[in-house]
């Protein structure tokens, strides 16, 4: 079921699409050595908007000031205006009950593009 979730997710739900922008994104921050963490968050996303089904995340135990202060300078400039979109597009999918898996998986990307640093993505059982 995962797998037949995840084909539609990436084909119909803009999980391919989503996945380039992160992946965009990342290499930009990328090429200058400040942006490198940014970039990294970036990749960590990407890799869970492409196949978002079957995977969770939570906050690491040992989170520290750094991904505060971290998380603080992405809110700012960038995890406000992703939140906001990935809700839009929620509650766009909502309307219709078969878009309501699609919608739930823009809630959690929007969760986790608002505040990365500390959070820790992994695999279902």
């Amino acid at each position: 079921m995962r797998l037949l979730l995840n084909l539609l997710w990436a084909i119909l739900g803009g999980g391919f699409i989503l996945a380039l922008e992160y992946l965009l994104a990342g290499l930009v921050c990328c090429l200058t050595i400040v942006g490198i963490p940014f970039g990294l968050q970036c990749f960590k996303i990407a890799g869970l908007a492409l196949f978002p089904f079957g995977k969770d995340f939570n906050d690491d135990v040992n989170r520290g000031a750094g991904s505060f202060l971290l998380n603080i300078l992405w809110i700012v400039f960038a995890g406000i205006w992703i939140f906001l979109s990935h809700v839009v597009l929620a509650v766009s999918l909502a309307v219709t009950i078969i878009g309501i898996p699609f919608a739930v998986q823009h809630v959690k990307l929007g969760m986790l593009a608002l505040a990365p640093f500390g959070v820790r993505v992994w695999e279902k059982p």
